[in-house]
């Protein structure tokens, strides 16, 4: 039993370190491994998933700490641009279009918290939003920039704003925190890699947040091997993707993911049928 505890740890936190920085869907694989895995869904499944959510925000945190120190810099200088007595620099707007971008999802996360614990949870809505959130990633490879019409590429907190707007279509199971994000950044006028930091730096917040939650709920002494071995599984797995998917994206469009998404949601639909 132990042992099949710590396989079944293993394979979550692989799953998650792979799917939630790539643009196909952590919550919704997370779902489904563990329906694969004879789990079911419950309540008990959601906090060991927020707590890898946790080991992934870290894994963000590690990778890109030089850019969040900046930040963290430019945002103690922030009550003195305010006063009038500094200059707004890029790093402080950015601070800016991070902290207006979190608000969507933090306000819709209160307000559906029970019921993405309940109706959410469930493969056959997975591919249903699956498609959906392809055809979102499809519309930005072909629109992208098509926005900035309506919210210039100077107006950096605006665009924050509208790229956490997208991301918090990702509370939904399917919808990808990762691909949202980065359909949001490229219809706003980002690359594709632009879209991707910002995205992973916007969920941070989001992920540490809802992980600290859980790890508190949880108690030290629940916290068991099996739990400490999904973690840093997440943790180890979700600093390669990073590293991967940033290169990868430097030339290449979400094509491939999109293909991924829509196959695997026609596959949910052929087993349920069975």
């Amino acid at each position: 039993m132990f042992e099949a505890a710590i396989i079944h740890s293993l394979i979550l936190g692989i799953v998650q370190g792979l799917t939630e920085l790539l643009p196909v869907s952590s919550s919704g694989h997370l779902i489904l491994v563990h329906e694969w895995l004879g789990q079911g869904s419950s309540t008990g499944d959601l906090t060991f998933d927020a707590l890898l959510h946790f080991a992934t925000a870290a894994a963000i945190l590690l990778y890109f700490w030089r850019d969040i120190w900046r930040l963290i810099q430019a945002a103690v200088v922030l009550p003195r641009v305010w006063l009038g007595r500094h200059s707004l620099s890029p790093d402080g707007e950015a601070v800016l279009a991070l902290l207006v971008g979190t608000i969507p999802a933090v306000l819709l996360g209160l307000l559906l918290e029970d019921i993405m614990a309940t109706l959410f949870r469930n493969p056959a809505l997975v591919a249903v939003t699956l498609i959906v959130g392809s055809g979102i990633m499809f519309l930005a490879e072909k629109y992208q920039g098509s926005l900035t019409q309506f919210v210039p590429k100077t107006a950096g907190f605006l665009r924050g704003l509208g790229v956490g707007m997208f991301q918090s279509l990702a509370l939904i199971p399917g919808m990808s925190r990762s691909g949202m994000a980065i359909s949001g950044g490229m219809l706003l006028g980002m690359s594709r890699e632009q879209a991707a930091v910002f995205g992973f730096l916007l969920g941070v917040p989001l992920l540490l947040g809802a992980g600290a939650k859980k790890a508190l709920e949880l108690g030290l002494a629940e916290f068991t091997m099996p739990i400490f071995v999904g973690t840093i599984t997440a943790f180890v797995v979700a600093l390669l993707v990073i590293h991967f998917l940033l290169r990868f994206l430097r030339s290449n469009t979400l094509h491939v993911f999109i293909w991924y998404r829509v196959l695997l949601a026609l596959g949910i639909v052929l087993v349920l049928a069975l």
